[in-house]
């Protein structure tokens, strides 16, 4: 997410950290590098005007923070001026004004609107604890019903179908609000039928639907994926139907982002959620001052906390974390790679680590890939106590039995012990660089206010 633009600014901005102070000159130089970073990462000209006067208002000619050198100062009022330019605070769902409450899903076709209805009703039952009924309104697409029923039900999650393959949107709407109350449903979740905002008709149902039921949340869905386009779409719709929010998918593939720095000062509307991912948990709540933290490259730690104590126990008892891994071995190997799995893969971490580490994606994701593990895992099975606790004994003759015994070739035993050895070092590199010593002890520290130092 955001890993070019991240790239171009954060380099720009450690070449001003090291500066001993601050002039016009070195501060000019750096903010226009930022604002040539943020065009290209498809942020609007006018957000990129206006973080710019920004950060220049903050800086200029003002006193710096004796905690902190001027270089910091800078990026502290960097990172200030990009979450005012997003939105400040947190902006949640309002679930306390109707029972069952009732969230209306509109957007694009192929803005991934169905998709984001199971993540969004998942998120809603694991995070919130509440009860979830989602009905789809799209009578057009029966594959795109089906789709959402299936998504829903492998997550225990309750899809309202009981109603006659011939009634209208607004009907159906009707039927499972009814059901939703009589069943003590905490909320509803209403999809509707993707839309062009060129289509008249339907902009003129889902108004109607809009009308009738009173939503007290109306989320947009719009693809991140293309750009600044998204803003006329946002605004279109909202004449049709007031929007509260916005949840922008497809932040985890190849587009440059710089809609997410657009959307609230261009129409007003809050981003609620991001899509980071395919898998249905793969949704999050908008954070401005976490994805200002990430374009300036100084991580995400917090979000890194979070993934950690809701996936994985491990972190907090095993060795290699609070040591130099020199115990570090196939036995911890193997949990690794289960639990890296578990977390969205290794490259899912790195991103939220600050980008000064020197840790390097592609030097080891290929060696965390799904379709290895179970050749790894027979490979390991088939070792001896002593040399899973101690693999550099592990040679000619052992690999051969090791090969012979997991019905692997000796070619696939040695590319294991490459793949540990890579794990064995990039471990070395987070914990050299205490990674998480800082994880652990920022955890009750970290405020929503921005520090450096």
């Amino acid at each position: 997410m955001f890993e070019n633009l991240s790239k171009k600014i954060s380099q720009s901005v450690r070449n001003i950290v090291g500066s001993g102070r601050l002039t016009e000159k070195n501060i000019q130089d750096t903010l226009n590098t930022v604002k040539v970073s943020l065009l290209e990462g498809d942020v609007a000209l006018s957000v990129v005007h206006s973080f710019i006067n920004k950060v220049k208002e903050g800086i200029i000619g003002k006193n710096i923070n004796k905690h902190l050198t001027p270089g910091q100062e800078l990026i502290k009022i960097m990172h200030a001026s990009l979450v005012k330019i997003m939105g400040e605070g947190l902006h949640d769902l309002n679930l306390h004004t109707q029972v069952p409450s009732l969230i209306l899903i509109v957007g694009l076709q192929g803005s991934g609107k169905t998709t984001t209805v199971g993540k969004l009703a998942k998120y809603l039952k694991d995070k919130k604890n509440k009860k979830i009924l989602v009905v789809s309104t799209d009578i057009y697409r029966p594959a795109g019903l089906q789709q959402l029923k299936t998504l829903v039900s492998s997550e225990d999650i309750n899809f309202f179908s009981n109603y006659n393959a011939n009634n209208k949107p607004i009907d159906i709407a009707k039927t499972a609000i009814i059901a939703s109350k009589s069943l003590s449903y905490d909320v509803l979740l209403i999809d509707t039928a993707g839309c062009l905002d060129t289509d008249c008709t339907l902009l003129s149902e889902l108004s109607e639907i809009h009308n009738t039921i009173n939503p007290v949340e109306t989320l947009f869905v719009i693809d991140s994926m293309i750009g600044q386009v998204a803003i006329n779409s946002i605004n279109i719709f909202n004449k049709t139907l007031p929007l509260t929010g916005i949840i922008l998918t497809k932040l985890d593939g190849d587009s440059r982002g710089g809609v997410a720095l657009s959307i609230k000062y261009l129409t007003g509307k809050p981003i609620k959620f991001i899509g980071t991912g395919e898998k249905i948990d793969e949704l999050e709540p908008f954070n401005s001052y976490r994805i200002a933290g990430r374009i300036l490259g100084m991580g995400d730690i917090l979000s890194l906390i979070e993934d950690i104590e809701n996936k994985v126990e491990w972190v907090k008892e095993k060795k290699y974390i609070d040591k130099n891994n020199t115990d570090f071995n196939l036995y911890d190997f193997l949990g690794y790679i289960k639990q890296i799995r578990n977390m969205g893969g290794i490259n899912k971490i790195i991103s939220k680590l600050p980008s000064n580490l020197g840790i390097k994606l592609n030097d080891i994701q290929s060696y965390t890939h799904d379709n290895t593990f179970t050749h790894i895992e027979a490979i390991i099975n088939s070792m001896t106590i002593e040399e899973r606790f101690n693999p550099d004994i592990i040679k000619g003759s052992r690999k051969k039995r090791i090969a012979n015994g997991s019905g692997v070739h000796i070619q696939d035993v040695n590319k294991l012990l490459n793949k540990f050895n890579y794990i064995r070092i990039t471990i070395q590199k987070i914990n050299k660089n205490e990674v998480f010593r800082v994880i652990r002890t920022l955890k009750n520290k970290i405020s929503s206010k921005f520090t450096i130092g």
